[in-house]
């Protein structure tokens, strides 16, 4: 037998739960920590859509976040974090103010609106509802929450893409300290093994023989700017057990972005919002250069196995379903 896979609810006061639409391909995901996290992020591309991310500066008050959020449905998608505190607020949790206990929900949406149905967004009862399906695990991966209507490799048009969608990963020390992502995969540009450098998943050639490679036709374009800007963005949530700071979870933020340069060619571009969080739910003694070490490592592995998760959706092959059909070819 394998090793356990271990997913982000390996860090004990986390759950997960998904809201998932797939006539409409679109969803939304929470990470709910109601007992409070402390809170990091990292916003790496030009193109994000956000909420509550300007909390989690070092220097604001908040020290703790009780859930994050990852949505479809770009910045109409962030309603859906309405819901979220709806369902905090109904049981209690929140920051504090007086007599009053006001959630908080720190969420980031990515842009699938070219996928299903547009006028179909993940909204304040979506948000509710991932609440009240979130569980201590096993995080189903692929085509469900925030990574029901992702895809990667726009460059030639989204009709080009392939399906991606939502993974996650995770890794216990000897001494038990455990790290562990969750990310969804939606880039302008491809998805490539961290170590072949092979085409997992991207912009597809239009003859159907397989990938196109983002970063070749740039350079022979010499121009990588797609047709339908901000259509893109990848997000991931990294957590531990550990004992961390405000500006220690930042670091580890800004570090397991290294994460997504591995694996998404190009990342971090002018049209990509790519956003990663991290939180903190523990009081483990760890070194933070290995914190974030291992959390670029997860992140990177979170995307992958959330690309081989993935199947074919509103028209567009997936990474599975295309090795299949070249192998039958070849056959």
């Amino acid at each position: 037998m394998g090793a356990e896979k271990l997913d982000l609810t390996a860090i004990a006061g986390i759950r997960v739960g998904h809201w998932t639409n797939l006539e409409a391909a679109t969803g939304c995901t929470v990470v709910l920590c109601p007992e409070g996290a402390v809170a990091g992020v990292d916003v790496r591309g030009s193109a994000p859509a956000t909420r509550e991310t300007d909390l989690l500066n070092p220097t604001c008050l908040v020290d703790r976040v009780h859930a994050i959020l990852l949505a479809g449905g770009s910045a109409f998608g962030l309603s859906a974090a309405d819901g979220v505190m709806r369902w905090l607020e109904e049981r209690g949790h929140g920051f504090r103010a007086g007599s009053l206990r006001v959630p908080i929900v720190p969420a980031a949406a990515l842009f699938d609106l070219n996928l299903g149905r547009s006028d179909v967004r993940p909204d304040g009862a979506a948000g509710y509802a991932c609440c009240q399906s979130a569980s201590q695990g096993p995080v189903p991966e692929g085509n469900v929450g925030a990574g029901t209507g992702a895809t990667s490799g726009k460059l030639l048009g989204p009709q080009w893409a392939t399906k991606s969608g939502l993974g996650t990963a995770g890794r216990r020390l000897p001494s038990g300290l455990t790290v562990a992502a969750l990310a969804v995969a939606n880039p302008l540009g491809d998805v490539v093994d961290p170590y072949s450098a092979k085409v997992l998943a991207g912009t597809r050639l239009p003859d159907g023989t397989g990938f196109a490679d983002s970063l070749r036709i740039g350079v022979a374009r010499e121009r990588l700017s797609p047709d339908l800007p901000g259509a893109n963005t990848t997000l991931a949530v990294v957590a531990t057990d550990a004992g961390l700071s405000k500006s220690q979870a930042a670091k580890v933020a800004q570090m397991a972005q290294a994460g997504l340069a591995r694996v998404l060619r190009p990342s971090h571009t002018p049209f990509d919002g790519d956003t990663v969080f991290s939180l903190s739910l523990g009081e483990r003694s760890a070194d933070l250069s290995l914190l974030g070490a291992l959390a670029a490592e997860l992140v990177s592995q979170a995307i992958v196995s959330g690309i081989l998760a993935a199947q074919p959706c509103a028209g567009l092959p997936s990474a599975r379903s295309m090795d299949e059909k070249l192998g039958e070819e070849r056959a």
